[in-house]
């Protein structure tokens, strides 16, 4: 990402040469630029969780040197050899990526649990290939928001953006050459025009999606490509800058100050590419447009500082290694954010390993690109790298799939895994967990694969129906995730009854007509969706409507341990009264304070036994509830979950929740005995 990956040498073309101080042959304040960008980001990353605005700086960078670069090859031969450029590019970028990754899958295996095996053998692939950026936009990856969670190559996202932009430019500048023949045009003004295209589309389409959908836009290369094209159009006009060396100075210390404050003085990871990414792509055009003043107290001398210069020369393997460490440093001490100390040694083994990987693998490859030059050694080069972390990871992904298929003929006798049956201190098989721990965040409800349940920010009603197309009773599912995770467990009394169950669910989005927040946001498409439910429940009329009777959500301000039922709910219950609809209120589960699959894969299930008092009420606040409508049952399987306070994490050898508070649903259909068991008590059907 950091490295240079074609001369940085200027080769002026047919016109004036540029003067001195603003494209010099050498161009020491870009990489003290350098430097200070991938410091920012190790640093901002180690001790603050968040982004420093140092990967747009890296970009704008790319942007300004392969652009100048292309430019003048074109200048100089007449002629664009994008397979060439490729090649050669590739064979230089290959080996870092490739050790790094080898040392990834090493470091995955031994230090992070067996939960994060499969995500991190993913995104190995994805960083392997350079499309890990969409592997994370289509996961919706809120960037940082864990780094003990994060998978130790999710950095490698700005290289997936950067190996497309080097795939798309030299055919946008060859595309610029061939129309500048034919107009008879300078070809500097055609680039520019194709680049000014460039960069204000993309632009405006990253204004856009950050506003619309920022966790999507992050990670988006059509709404990075404007950063990348701004740097592009600095090297077009550059040489054409006549700026007095005072000015120059001024801009200088402008720039560099504001690329150091921007990532304490602006929430990056939520805001950006939008116009925000302008505050550090525009410090950094500041700093080079300044170039070299010949001023004593210049930014442009600090920036030349040996020390400086020394990071910038392993600037691409750092930033390779720095995130990895991190993230295993996180998950052998357990923790969310690094201590001073752990920190220090973080950055220092990152930095080590850098050098050794810059004077033992990038030099080496690079002096054989430069011994032999054509274009099958940089090839072979490059598939010498990643061909073996593509087979591991292959290997690897294969052998869980055989582990797992033999657990799936396991699974298949109800024996073996009883899960709910077996009570939250009954006994089973020495068998191994399912689903494994690795698995669990994908064994949800039927219902999230079929785009069934809305989403936070729609408040469009979705409806799917599910078992018998001609009924004896119609059940319609209501509320919100915690409802959700419900839906296992209910469609399996349905079809063995005969029933109709309709599934209407928006996530953290209980069913009542009482204002509802969203991570301490007023929570407005909640209340839209409300009503739009409530109007499809009079024309559906069905026989009921299971929903949560309790909540232990903290997003009722409440917090932990304080239970509550939610203002509004027996108002809605009146309402369905008056429908003649039915209501069934099942209390809440609890919510534990670990991840479980992480605790389970670490620890083992006992020492991830949750305690109902943090979530649960000490007594049921069912029990004493009054005014309830005449139409309402209610029903409370905390039994099945908890005994004696505590809550396992697996029961019957059935893992029971993917994260901290849902169900898998495999557990859930494990519930469907004692549910229809309690539907039976509670109802004459």
């Amino acid at each position: 990402m950091l490295s240079n990956p074609t001369a940085v040498t200027p080769v002026p073309g047919a016109g004036e040469r540029p003067s001195r101080a603003v494209d010099d042959a050498r161009r020491p304040e870009i990489e003290g630029l350098r430097a200070v960008a991938v410091l920012l980001v190790a640093v901002y990353h180690v001790w603050f969780g968040r982004v420093s605005g140092g990967v747009d700086v890296f970009l704008l960078i790319t942007g300004f040197l392969i652009t100048g670069s292309l430019v003048r090859s074109v200048e100089r031969t007449g002629r664009m050899n994008t397979v060439a450029f490729w090649t050669r590019l590739l064979g230089r970028l290959s080996p870092a990526v490739g050790v790094t990754l080898l040392g990834v899958l090493a470091a995955t295996l031994v230090f992070l649990p067996a939960d994060r095996w499969r995500a991190a053998l993913a995104e190995t692939v994805a960083a392997a290939l350079y499309y890990e950026n969409w592997l994370l936009a289509l996961n919706s990856v809120d960037y940082l928001a864990q780094n003990a969670q994060a998978s130790p190559v999710q950095h490698f996202w700005s290289l997936a953006v950067q190996g497309q932009f080097y795939l798309l430019w030299p055919l946008l500048v060859a595309g610029a050459a061939i129309l500048a023949v034919r107009l008879g045009w300078p070809l500097r003004r055609v680039v520019l025009a194709a680049v000014s295209g460039v960069f204000a589309v993309s632009l405006a389409y990253s204004v856009r999606m950050t506003a619309t959908d920022q966790p999507w836009a992050y990670f988006d290369t059509g709404a990075r490509l404007w950063e990348l094209a701004l740097g592009g159009l600095l090297a077009v006009v550059l040489p054409h800058l006549r700026l007095p060396a005072a000015m120059r100075a001024v801009m200088g210390w402008t720039g560099l100050v504001a690329l150091l404050a921007c990532g304490a003085l602006v929430e990056v990871s939520t805001v950006f590419p939008g116009y925000a990414a302008l505050w550090p792509t525009g410090a950094a055009v500041l700093v080079i447009a300044a170039g070299t003043t010949g001023y004593r107290f210049s930014a442009d001398r600090l920036l030349s500082l040996r020390p400086l210069h020394f990071v910038a020369g392993v600037s691409y393997s750092f930033y390779l290694w720095h995130w990895p460490v991190l993230v295993c440093y996180l998950a052998v001490t357990d923790r969310n954010s690094a201590s001073l100390l752990g920190g220090t040694c973080v950055l220092v083994l990152a930095l080590l390993m850098a050098v050794a990987t810059k004077r033992l693998v990038e030099d080496r490859a690079r002096e054989l690109t430069l011994t032999r030059p054509a274009p099958t050694w940089s090839l072979l080069l490059a598939a010498g790298f990643l061909l073996p972390v593509l087979t591991a990871a292959g290997g690897w992904t294969a052998h869980l799939d055989a582990r797992d298929r033999a657990q799936e003929a396991l699974v298949a006798d109800p024996a073996n895994y009883p899960g709910a049956a077996a009570g939250p201190m009954g006994s089973a098989p020495d068998l191994p967990i399912y689903p494994a721990p690795a698995d669990a965040a994908t064994d949800v409800a039927q219902t999230y694969a079929d785009g069934c349940n809305q989403g936070i920010a729609d408040s469009t009603v979705l409806e799917c129906v599910y078992g018998s197309s001609t009924p004896e009773r119609t059940v319609a599912l209501v509320g919100a995730s915690h409802a959700a995770h419900w839906f296992p467990a209910l469609l399996a009394v349905a079809e063995q009854r005969d029933w109709q169950v309709v599934n209407l669910v928006k996530g953290a989005c209980l069913f009542t007509d009482a204002p509802q927040t969203y991570k301490k946001a007023a929570y407005t498409s909640c209340a839209q969706w409300n009503a739009s439910v409530m109007d499809r429940l009079a024309e559906l009329r069905p026989d009921a409507v299971f929903t949560t009777a309790t909540t232990t959500s903290l997003d009722t301000g409440a917090g932990f341990g304080s239970e509550t039922v939610v203002q509004g709910y027996l108002d809605r219950w009146a309402e369905l009264e008056a429908l003649g609809i039915a209501v069934i209120g099942v209390r809440d589960t609890p919510r534990l304070d670990v991840n479980v699959p992480e605790c389970v894969a670490a620890k083992g299930p006992s020492g991830c036994v949750g305690d109902a008092a943090n979530s649960m009420a000490e007594q049921s606040p069912l029990e004493e509830l009054s005014g309830v409508p005449g139409n309402v049952a209610l029903i409370d399987l905390t039994d099945s979950l908890c005994r004696s306070g505590r809550c396992p994490t697996v029961i019957g050898n059935v893992l029971v929740y993917w994260d901290n508070a849902h169900f898998t649903a495999t557990f859930s259909r494990t519930l469907a005995p004692v549910l229809g068991a309690e539907l039976d008590r509670v109802t004459d059907w």
